[in-house]
């Protein structure tokens, strides 16, 4: 049965934070579910919702909280009604969806990898010792002290614009971005990409994901033909991995699912914050037992951990 359809006089409520990213990312489920329905502009409204994440940019993510600061304003609204469906970028989400929503509809993934940049070019063993490379990621700090000791990290917060800035400026000689974002903004041309096998993305990243209330059959109905399985099955692996490693913007993990033939492929690693040691595993399966994979494979790496592993 077709569900009902948003219009002009009653549109659908796309609830967003309010940076470029974010933006781009709600018009192209915007874009997607208007191709999908035949549906005018005028028959979705987008949201912009203030997240604590985006307003407090003078301390480290940590000391405020983890993921939930990008997310929960805006899942307010959604139990609040105030608005329709949220979308999120999927490495910026809880494991856990508060009840009363649900979270089973991802657009199709793009570029999963890390960008290296820098106004010298080059890549990271073109860094002379002591330079100092800025990012507000435990897990790339991690990665690049495991990698690079010599290297000096600072703190670099803000959302992709006013991290480019602060690189023009001279605020650091590097940074990393997620090439997804480059991509959606159209600023990827002259980026470095980072192969995964150089540097493991952050767990879920290159997605989106929709949220929505979870007894709301009829945007279920709406969302489902944009919804993309094969980025589904691979998030579910992941996020299972995460889910078991609580992982937060507190602790360094990485983790990619890779789908072939119904077949997934999961790695993942753990670090020390300080880069000291990193612990890394993969799992192969069907498609089907990823959430099963994800779980076993953080079982096994922290029990190789050990107790106290992230300090």
């Amino acid at each position: 049965m077709m569900p009902a359809l948003p219009s002009p006089a009653r549109p659908l409520r796309i609830g967003t934070r309010g940076s470029p990213l974010a933006l781009a990312q709600a018009h192209e489920t915007r874009a997607r579910l208007m191709a999908a329905w035949g549906l005018p502009e005028a028959a979705f409204a987008v949201v912009v919702i203030k997240v604590t994440g985006d307003q407090v940019l003078d301390k480290p993510l940590k000391e405020i909280g983890g993921k939930g600061l990008f997310t929960r304003e805006i899942e307010e609204a959604l139990l609040d009604g105030g608005i329709d469906i949220a979308v999120h970028s999927m490495k910026d989400m809880p494991t856990v969806q508060p009840p009363g929503l649900v979270l089973d509809c991802h657009l199709p993934r793009e570029d999963v990898r890390d960008a290296f940049v820098s106004p010298a070019g080059g890549g990271i063993a073109d860094l002379p010792p002591g330079a100092v490379v800025g990012s507000s990621s435990l897990r790339r700090r991690a990665q690049l002290a495991h990698r690079r000791p010599d290297l000096r990290l600072v703190e670099f917060r803000g959302n992709v614009q006013t991290r480019m800035r602060k690189l023009a400026e001279g605020a650091a000689s590097a940074t990393f971005l997620a090439m997804a974002g480059l991509n959606r903004l159209g600023l990827a041309v002259g980026q470095r990409p980072i192969p995964p096998d150089e540097m493991l993305p952050a767990v879920a990243q290159g997605a989106i994901g929709i949220e929505r209330r979870s007894d709301d059959s009829a945007t279920a109905a709406l969302l489902e033909p944009i919804a993309d399985r094969d980025t589904g099955l691979r998030l579910a692996a992941e996020r299972a991995f995460l889910a078991r490693l609580d992982g937060s913007c507190q602790t360094p993990i990485a983790g990619l699912a890779l789908l072939d033939a119904g077949r997934i492929r999961l790695r993942g690693e753990i670090l020390r914050p300080d880069g000291s040691a990193r612990i890394a595993g993969e799992a192969e399966g069907p498609a089907s037992d990823g959430a099963a994979m994800g779980d076993d494979l953080a079982a096994r790496l922290m029990a190789e951990a050990g107790p106290g592993f992230f300090g």
